[in-house]
């Protein structure tokens, strides 16, 4: 540890001394995941940071997109950890080189967010996303939007059963990855197991006792507490419940095990009922827009003005007529930042130097 992350550390474990403060779900939580998620609580009815994702084989290609498109670098830089075979954009392969490309991002300035479409247990990977239309039903189960049966489906969330150490087995490989960035004093925005509420994937869907959100805590369970990752801030992260069968509360994992409650939106279907519900459930806890497919338009986060970061889906940078346009005057807004603006500068200052790094030079931003 560098002198002027020692003395960052010892001054954040005072300031965090006194009651009410921020401090994430994970165990002894890094110095850096917490100087992150105080940064996110501190923007929260204020500002609402940029974000592009990218597709795991591209590197950075959906950021730099957004920059030239936008005229401003996108602040949260989104990756995902892969499932498919060599030479798909989803490429398992891949994930060597998103670590090197995760931590020259972050040294650049940019916030971290990370996902995973996670293969089932049922199988190895790599695996296609989907089966192929009129492809029978298979118990193995080979695509991330495979279905569990009820009997598998036990036996994962049972512990010291073989399929629940297949599954052990594929968590302790990513948990190798997050570890190197943990290594580094890199802070990762962790949404695993997105969009629970919906059923297209074969960890979500699942209500009750014994559903989906058992799942989501024995995870949880294994990367904070087996493999103390103390640099991951938790994301629960739901899609829109568009069907009473979706609804948010069904899939309520409990505060005790995230820290940011995240909302997926495609289609600008921003309603204001999925926001009221989100805050209710989150508790005073920051939310985000963690996947959107145009983002939310000022009128929006005028109206809902709590959400703490959107972030525009890999591919999807000027796919529609005048998007470029709108963009611009999304990113320019005084309510809005970007890895180019003075103000996030100087807010990121703070977790930039729990992680041992300079401050990032002055940026100036730029006119409307």
């Amino acid at each position: 540890m560098n002198n002027k992350r020692t003395i960052f550390v010892l001054l954040l474990g005072l300031l965090g001394a006194g009651c009410g403060s921020v401090r994430p779900v994970t165990p002894n939580a890094s110095p850096e995941a917490v100087a992150l998620l105080k940064y996110i609580h501190g923007i929260s009815g204020k500002h609402t940071l940029t974000g592009q994702h990218n597709y795991p084989a591209t590197k950075d290609t959906s950021t730099l997109e957004a920059a030239e498109a936008w005229g401003k670098t996108p602040a949260i830089f989104g990756q995902d950890f892969g499932f498919a075979k060599p030479g798909d954009k989803d490429a398992v392969a891949a994930r060597p080189d998103i670590i090197a490309e995760v931590k020259q991002q972050y040294e650049k300035g940019s916030i971290i967010a990370l996902c995973w479409h996670a293969v089932p247990p049922t199988a190895d990977e790599p695996v296609t996303f989907r089966s192929k239309p009129g492809a029978a039903a298979s118990n193995n189960l080979a695509t991330v939007q495979g279905r569990l049966t009820d009997e598998q489906w036990n036996e994962l969330i049972t512990p010291g059963t073989k399929l629940n150490q297949r599954w052990c087995d594929q968590v302790d490989v990513i948990a190798g990855y997050l570890k190197q960035l943990r290594d580094a004093h890199v802070p990762v925005l962790w949404r695993p197991y997105h969009e629970m509420n919906g059923d297209w994937f074969w960890w979500g869907g699942r209500r009750g006792e014994h559903g989906t959100t058992v799942l989501y805590r024995q995870l949880f369970d294994r990367l904070a507490n087996h493999h103390q990752l103390n640099n991951l801030v938790w994301i629960w992260s739901v899609d829109r419940p568009s069907i009473p069968e979706r609804q948010f509360v069904d899939f309520f994992p409990g505060r005790n095990y995230f820290d940011i409650a995240a909302l997926d939106v495609y289609h600008s279907d921003f309603s204001q009922s999925y926001y009221r519900d989100l805050l209710k459930l989150a508790g005073g806890k920051p939310v985000a827009l963690a996947e959107v497919g145009p983002p939310p338009t000022l009128d929006v986060l005028e109206k809902q003005p709590e959400w703490t970061w959107w972030m525009l889906w890999a591919g999807m940078v000027g796919k529609e007529p005048g998007a470029n346009q709108v963009m611009q005057t999304l990113v320019n807004a005084p309510r809005s930042l970007s890895l180019d603006d003075p103000e996030y500068v100087k807010g990121i200052a703070p977790i930039r130097a729990a992680s041992g790094l300079p401050p990032l030079p002055p940026a100036t931003r730029p006119a409307p």
